[in-house]
This record gives C-alpha cells, structure tokens and sequence, in this order.
C-alpha cells in the first residue's frame, strides 16, 4: 500500500494539486487495500448488495470504501476510487483512474517489469492514454484466460474509448 501511495503521492504533486488533494491521493493509496487480507466471506457479509456477487479476490474494494462511508467519509469520488480501483468503473474520476493505474504499476509487482516501467515513466502525463492501456492488457488476459469478464470493466472499457 505504501507504494500505490508514493507513486499517487509523486504523480498528484507532479499535477501541480493542491496538498490536501495530493494527501487525498496518497490517502487513497494507503487504504485501498486496507481489507485485502480479510475472508472473501466476512467483506461479503459488508458490502453493498451489487457488490456481494463480485469475486472474493476483490471484495476489498468495495468493503473499504462501504466501511469508510459508513464511518463518516462523505467523498464520493474518493469512495469510488476505492471501491472500484481492481476493476474500474465507468465513474471513475482522475483519482479513481490513477489509483487504478497505480495499484497496477505498484512497483513491488514481478510481473512484466520493463513495460510496467515504461508505463510508469509515461505518468503522470498521459493518464488517459495509460489507464486505456492497462484496462486493454486486463480484459485480454480476461479473454486469454476464458474468465467471465465483469460488467464494470466492460463499461470502464467503454467509458475510456467513448469520444468526447
């Protein structure tokens, strides 16, 4: 977590944002795997209705940014960034979208270094363009692997490609 919080950190202070927003990104990196660890059961029992069908491996999400709201936290694009940032969603916001890209491109991740670092190097500038590109390189291997691709990730998919 500390390291999806470094790179939101050095990508939001790259943006030039304010420093409560940068802390709101670094904020949103270090919780939004706060839950990970838990039974798929027990954050099933704690997440809103749409979200209980969802994988046990990503339940996380969702259970934090629910436990959060139900705590107090009335940011509803922060909670959206935490709920949705395994799959994506189409309402996604900049934060949501680099703590998609971030948690992606943590680099304590083995797989694919040298591609992972050049999308690395393309941050914080070409968000758009990275976020497309990783939610491509995730419903292929969704594809490749014969897994059901979920309908939030079709309609981030989308929500990406859609001209303006």
């Amino acid at each position: 977590m500390a390291r999806v919080a470094d790179l939101l950190g050095t990508w939001s202070k790259a943006m030039a944002l304010p420093e409560a927003e940068c802390t709101r990104w670094r904020a949103a990196g270090y919780l939004h795997d706060a839950l990970r660890e838990a039974p798929p059961a027990l954050l099933r029992a704690k997440v809103p209705p749409g979200a209980a069908v969802l994988p046990g491996p990503i339940l996380h999400g969702p259970a934090v940014a629910e436990r959060l709201r139900v705590d107090g936290v009335l940011d509803g694009e922060f909670l959206q960034a935490l709920a949705h940032h395994t799959v994506g969603h189409p309402s996604l916001g900049r934060l949501g979208r680099a703590l998609y890209v971030a948690d992606f491109l943590d680099p304590g991740r083995e797989f694919q270094p040298e591609w992972r670092q050049r999308l690395r190097d393309r941050m914080p500038d070409a968000l758009n363009a990275v976020t497309l590109e990783i939610a491509g390189a995730r419903i292929r291997h969704v594809v490749e692997s014969g897994m059901e691709i979920l309908p939030d990730a079709v309609r981030f998919w989308n929500a990406l490609v859609k001209p303006s």
